[in-house]
Formats: structure tokens, sequence, C-alpha cells
């Protein structure tokens, strides 16, 4: 596949320089066209019957498949998701934990996490956004390390290998800068989690959930594909493997768009955005402040001369799609293997290059 027939895979990209996959990736024609035939199919035949069931199953196999080997790992270890939240809370619920315990997180992370580790009933230890720093806080009563792979907001990646052999605790990794826009390796962490609607371009609610062990965590928020069976007292025997954290029903349009996401990246996806994110930084060098560091992510974020949300808006106006990280005087432009050097030099100009 050449990158001109990847590209043509995203009407969106005729139209803008779409910079904005760390929010909500560029959809591709065929995840609309899977998820259109499926609504076709269910508004002429009905959602009912053994046959729609096993079609929905089977979507379900496929995107646990397909989300694995994106991950470097079996389908054993992964549960279906409708976001990194979800994951997060999954997770969190297991541990059981209370305000005697604490968890060991950055001051850069999403509210995604954020919000469920206040959530959870633990005393919560901010640190610095740096492997010593995030060590260094770990005591005998940290139960759990929650750091994103890729900080969504200075796109610094974390060696997540030398958090958990640094820190001895399990280690829950917020995936959603990561999973779809650098090779992952999940050496180090216990608990990983996607969201797919934004670096794999799947319709959205859709994500998964890495465990570890799934024997060792336990099923705080059973759904429906938790049990393998279960007793009209509520009790029930788990799945085998990550299954049993399935987080619920995902809709079947959605599924199929799941699906067909997956399967439009190209083999040198990750080194082509690797490459074009070193361009966005040539380019954007002489104009801004670059704050994430060279070689770490596809994301680049800068700090911009004057008011962030007046850029953003002003780059809007001429098709030139970034996102505003409120509250850090940031603006944060996405690079994906489809981006093109137009795309980037559409960028510069809006900066006045």
């Amino acid at each position: 596949m050449t990158f001109g027939e990847a590209r043509a895979q995203f009407p969106v990209l005729e139209r803008f320089a779409y910079l904005n996959a760390g929010s909500a990736g560029p959809l591709p024609r065929a995840a609309v066209d899977a998820a259109r035939d499926r609504l076709e199919r269910d508004v002429v035949q009905g959602r009912s019957g053994t046959a729609w069931i096993e079609e929905l199953f089977a979507l379900r196999d496929a995107a646990r498949s397909g989300i694995a080997a994106v991950l470097g790992t079996t389908t054993e270890h992964l549960a279906l998701t409708d976001s990194t939240t979800r994951g997060c809370q999954i997770v969190l619920a297991g541990l059981g934990l209370s305000p005697d315990d604490e968890i060991v997180t950055t001051a850069d992370e999403h509210f995604g996490l954020l919000g469920p580790l206040h959530a959870s009933g633990a005393r919560v230890v901010v640190a610095a956004a740096d492997e010593e720093s995030i060590v260094a806080a770990v005591t005998p009563r940290t139960r759990l390390v929650a750091v994103s792979h890729v900080l969504w907001t200075t796109g610094r990646r974390l060696d997540l290998a030398r958090i958990r052999e640094g820190s001895g605790v399990p280690l829950l990794v917020d995936g959603a800068q990561s999973a779809g826009a650098i090779p992952v390796d999940l050496t180090g962490a216990d608990y990983y989690t996607v969201s797919a609607q934004k670096w794999l371009c799947a319709p959205a609610p859709s994500g998964a959930l890495f465990v570890g062990d799934p024997d060792r965590l336990r099923v705080a928020l059973p759904t429906m594909f938790s049990p393998e069976s279960y007793d009209t007292d509520g009790s029930f025997v788990p799945k085998e493997g990550a299954r049993r954290f399935d987080s619920g029903w995902i809709a079947g349009p959605t599924l199929a768009g799941l699906d067909a996401a997956l399967g439009v990246h190209p083999e040198w996806r990750y080194e082509a955005a690797a490459a074009v994110a070193d361009r966005c930084r040539e380019l954007l060098a002489p104009l801004v402040e670059i704050v994430t560091p060279p070689g770490h992510s596809t994301l680049v974020s800068f700090r911009p001369a004057g008011d962030p949300t007046e850029l953003v808006a002003a780059l809007g106006e001429q098709g030139v799609i970034v996102r505003e990280l409120p509250g850090r005087n940031l603006v944060r432009a996405s690079c994906g293997w489809w981006t093109s050097d137009d795309d980037l030099r559409r960028l510069v100009e809006g900066l006045g290059g």
C-alpha cells in the first residue's frame, strides 16, 4: 500500500489538515461503510435471532484479536471495553483499595485516569512526570502505580519496564496516546488500556483492557459477559481469561466499524508516524516553543506566542485541526501515519511561518 493509497482511505483529509487523532482519529471510509452495512442489516432483518447473536459474537472475537495484535498479546489477556476510562475503572474496582492504600500517579494525567483514581478510595500521591520521581514516590503503602504510556500533555513517553522494576508494585497504564500510534511493548504493564477511537481510527465508543494475570484481579464490575455460569443468588463462575472483564454491550455497527478500521493500517505505520512527528518538530521549531521531547511520541505539543484558544480557532477556520490543552497554555498537534507534508505546511502557514 502506497502512502497515497493509505491516505485516500480518509475522506476528511481531502478538506482538512487533520492533526487531532489524540482526541479522535480520522474515520476511514471502510469503517463507516461497515458500520452502515451492519445498521442496514439490523433495520431490515431486526436485532434478534440465533444468527444475529452469532454474528455479534464473531465481531467481538474479531475486535479482540485485532486489538490483541496491536498490543502484541493474546486474546486471553484482553477484555473489550468502551473506553480507556472504563478500563481504569475495572482495574481500580477489582483491586478493592481502601484509605490505607496509596496510588502513585503524575501531574500530567488525563481526568479519564485521574477521576477513577480519586474515586477509588485510596490516597492518591502525585509525582512529577518522570521515571525517577514516580519510583521515588512509592512507599510500603503503595498498592498501584497508574500513569500514561504517552502523556497527553507533553507527549513524553514513560519507560514502563523501568517504573515497574523500580517500584515493585502493579502498574496500570493509560494507553490512550500510544496504542496504534507507537509500537507497544507491554513489558512492565500489569494492566494496559486502549481507546480505539483515537489512533486506531475506530468508531466510538470502543476500547480494550489488557490484564496480565486475570486470576489475580477480582471481577468487581460484572456484566452479562463475565460469567461462564451463574446462580440466581448472584454467585458466578467467571469466564477464563480477561473476557470476564468485558465491560458490556458494544453495538454491532460499532464493532463492524472497529474491525474494518483495524484493517486499514499499513505495516509501515509506526515508522511513518515517527518520521512525520520529527518533521513537524523541525518545521515548528523556529516559530514556537516545543515541549515534547524529541523521539518520544506522535504528539507535538507547543507553547504559542499568543492566546492558544484564539490560535486553535483561527487555525480551524483555515482548515487546520489541532487541540488546545486547557489551563496549560499549550497547543497539541497529533501526527499520524496519514499526515502529509502539506498538512504540516498548512499548520506552519497558520502560525505565520
